[in-house]
């Protein structure tokens, strides 16, 4: 299976209304426990963000090939795959992130996911709906709305770029 190593998409930057950023949104935010026994992740879809004030609409405005873009410690909390899943689900291809929960990170990245580890890029002008283009060969975002590329994402270590290529953990042991 051959992997796009460019991702183009719309970009979702998760913020308060007044525009301030959010950090440690935890697993319960993005996927609250009362769905934990839905296990048909395109039902789950329905349910992400359904914890966060000001973004439980999200899956009805969320579009396939669209980016997140989130602040500090996203994840954190419990193992809960959904939360991943529920992401995958509507068709988000990447989450852009200043920092993640360890367990969200590692099932994100077993799950064949692209998280990029981004510091600072909730401090600049980046705003809903820009287009951004991520290249996971150079490790960098561009934010081709605003013609500005942010460099400091940091690599994808050798075992994710492994799994991603694969598309799971599964496929990359069978």
């Amino acid at each position: 299976m051959t992997r796009p190593t460019e991702i183009k998409g719309r970009c979702w930057v998760i913020r308060t209304a007044d525009g301030k950023r959010i950090d440690d949104i935890d697993t319960d935010m993005i996927f609250h426990n009362a769905h934990l026994h839905i296990t048909d992740p395109n039902e789950m879809a329905q349910h992400a963000f359904g914890n966060l004030p000001g973004w439980e609409d999200f899956p009805e405005k969320c579009e396939e090939g669209d980016i997140l873009v989130v602040g500090r410690n996203f994840g954190c909390g419990s193992s809960r795959q959904q939360a991943v899943d529920c992401f995958i689900a509507l068709g988000v291809q990447a989450i852009i992130g200043e920092s993640f929960g360890a367990i969200y990170k590692r099932n994100a990245i077993n799950s064949g996911w692209p998280l990029l580890v981004c510091p600072g890029i909730m401090d600049t002008d980046i705003k809903n709906g820009d287009e951004l283009k991520i290249d996971l060969e150079k490790s960098t975002v561009e934010n081709v709305t605003k013609k500005h590329t942010y460099p400091q994402v940091e690599p994808f270590s050798s075992v994710q770029k492994d799994i991603y290529e694969a598309g799971s953990l599964f496929a990359l042991g069978g």
